[in-house]
């Protein structure tokens, strides 16, 4: 890709790649089903999903994401030679364009990479601007502002990171040239991608109709401007813009998102939003830098160390509470039945689910301006910790609302006002093992649906481009309790929103060495992220089910509030069980999108969450 620009070889080279990815797109089928596998399945009759496929098993390597076509770009670099590190930067620019509305080029993300001796964790979190304020989303009478109102324009839009951030990872761990990596997103923008039926669907929900409002996203998202219909499932787009920006980031790097006319572009479209706009400016994005962190590791039951991202991320705390809570419960209930997660199973789970969001709502901040309780942020996942929690939760009766705990007698609770709950959106993931046995476990955002609903064309003056996110809306709307007391996950200017995604992976303590990694794994799904995490953990690692059959179990979640089960996929049995306990029970769509892939003899097994457009792809 000589000067950043598509020539006709490297056209030719990808054209039936390209006719292979938009028909998956459009039809959800694998692009290489590999044989099948007898391994344990949830019952058909309880997934409330169409029939899957038996479980996949990979020799050489797989790449697990939300799109056909992006899982097989992911895969096409593996066959080039390519490690886990270079199908990813693939991977999310496919996903950029193929499903705009989890993540892209004005998002960020959170990365573990593996390469068979350590495992590092990089933070692209998106920042807050230097001219925020704590009073960011407070409206003229001190009151937090309606969260649809906040999100869309440029109020919400923090400095994208993603892109920034998988630059610098390419940089330490990247085999093929940068520049490769960009090739199957180009070829897809410039010669049409097939619109799947999520994107679709999404399109025509309340979340879009913003998208209205911002003249670059109605040309390109509805059938013209001003038209009532949106894109439909099938429709073949091209995206010119973003194909002329990803030209300018393959020969140039990320340098030229953070400055030059893309970066005026983008600051441009926020801060002459009408009605809501926002304080971005280009030294933000000039400034901006990723940061590696120390990835969080917990030993569970004795066996597996589970590696997750520290914070700003909530995920893998909470993730470790819940389970060390249950396990410090005496006699567990069976946790299925009927091939569904049981009454009593649920009942405790929700409960420790409630006593971790707690403690999440009071304590979790960024690490650059909220110091951890007792010095360190593993005194919430400290054994006596979790089992005084957990000796509050009763089988017969609800908490309700729990309160944060106290890890430590040197920080108290009241030192941090606990943040109100408000809503948390979005995402995409990403789980890749090469045939080294290196892996790559990723999660990335614009936060909502369509993010702020804004989008840039990158000054290119043509169609299409990428949306920018709204992840301020990640920060508490009320800075400060009624007593003035500091929420821990305030606005400040430079500061990381807290967030829920949680990357992970997996390590076999009891494995020889160079097999002890036995599952990378995560999901998109806001909040519920933590609760999808959970699941999988609990579904492959002590139920003994396979990733697929896992996935397909129903979806569960509570936030220390209503206990929220899957529609239509818990028996009324279970749900009265609930409510009898004093639980308040609600039935609403958990559409997890998770990507999992499983250590097993002789290779992985995948699974890809059929709620979304999910597959894997390998050899």
């Amino acid at each position: 890709m000589a000067g950043g620009r598509l020539n006709k070889q490297v056209a030719t080279r990808w054209l039936p790649w390209l006719a292979a990815a938009s028909l998956a797109a459009c039809t959800q089928a694998p692009l290489q089903p590999p044989a099948p596998e007898d391994l344990p399945r949830a019952p058909e009759a309880a997934t409330g999903l169409a029939a899957a496929a038996a479980p996949q098993r990979w020799q050489q390597g797989a790449v697990a994401s939300a799109n056909p076509a992006a899982s097989e770009a992911g895969a096409a670099m593996l066959r080039q030679g390519g490690n886990a590190m270079d199908a990813a930067v693939a991977v999310q620019l496919v996903l950029a364009l193929v499903e705009p509305q989890s993540s892209g080029l004005g998002g960020g993300a959170f990365l573990l990479h593996w390469d068979g001796a350590a495992l590092q964790a990089w933070d692209g979190r998106e920042t807050a601007p230097a001219a925020v304020t704590e009073s960011l989303f407070l409206d003229a009478a001190g009151q937090p502002m309606p969260f649809d109102a906040a999100v869309t324009g440029g109020r919400s839009v923090g400095t994208p990171g993603a892109v920034r951030m998988l630059e610098a990872a390419h940089r330490q761990h990247g085999h093929l040239p940068w520049a490769t990596l960009f090739e199957p997103a180009i070829a897809l923008a410039e010669q049409g991608f097939t619109v799947g039926p999520r994107l679709a669907g999404l399109l025509r929900s309340a979340d879009a109709e913003a998208l209205r409002r911002d003249p670059q996203a109605a040309a390109y998202f509805f059938r013209s401007a001003g038209a009532a219909e949106p894109l439909a499932a099938g429709d073949r787009v091209r995206n010119p813009a973003f194909a002329a920006v990803l030209r300018r980031l393959a020969a140039e790097g990320s340098a030229a998102l953070h400055q030059g006319p893309i970066a005026a572009d983008i600051v441009r479209r926020v801060r002459q939003y009408p009605g809501n706009p926002g304080v971005l400016s280009e030294p933000d994005l000039a400034a901006y830098q990723p940061r590696q962190r120390e990835p969080m590791c917990t030993l569970w039951r004795h066996r597996y160390r589970v590696c997750g991202f520290p914070p700003p991320s909530s995920g893998h705390i909470a993730v470790m509470q819940m389970l060390g809570m249950l396990d410090a419960l005496p006699a567990p209930p069976a946790p299925l039945q009927g091939g569904v997660p049981s009454a009593g199973f649920l009942h405790r789970y929700t409960e420790v689910a409630r006593l971790a969001f707690a403690d999440r709502a009071r304590y979790v901040a960024d690490p650059d301006f909220v110091a951890p309780p007792a010095g360190r942020w593993s005194s919430l996942l400290d054994e006596p910790y979790l089992a005084q929690r957990a000796s509050l939760v009763d089988d017969r009766r609800s908490l309700g609302t729990a309160t944060a705990g106290e890890p430590s007698v040197a920080v108290k609770a009241s030192q941090w006002a606990p943040q109100q709950d408000q809503p948390e959106h979005g995402t995409s993931h990403i789980s890749i093992v090469d045939r080294q046995g290196h892996a790559v476990s990723m999660t990335t955002t614009v936060e909502a649906a369509f993010g702020s609903r804004v989008m840039s064309d990158g000054g290119t003056g043509l169609a299409g481009g990428f949306l920018l996110n709204n992840e301020l809306t990640d920060f508490a709307f009320m800075p400060r309790d009624a007593q003035g007391k500091p929420v821990a996950n305030r606005v400040q200017p430079g500061k990381r929103p807290r967030s829920s995604m949680g990357p992970a992976m997996v390590f076999d303590t009891q494995a020889p060495a160079q097999k002890q990694l036995t599952m990378v794994m995560g999901s998109p799904g806001g909040s519920a992220i933590i609760h999808y995490n959970a699941k999988t953990l609990l579904g492959t690692l002590a139920w003994g089910l396979s990733p697929q059959a896992t996935l397909d179990l129903p979806n569960f979640a509570n936030d220390n509030g209503a206990t929220r089960l899957e529609t239509g996929r818990f028996p009324v049995a279970t749900i009265e069980a609930l409510r009898a306990r004093g639980q308040r029970v609600i039935e609403q769509d958990l559409t997890s999108g998770s990507q999992v892939l499983q250590r097993v003899d002789g290779g992985w097994l995948g699974g890809a969450d059929r709620r979304r457009e999910g597959v894997v792809v390998g050899e």
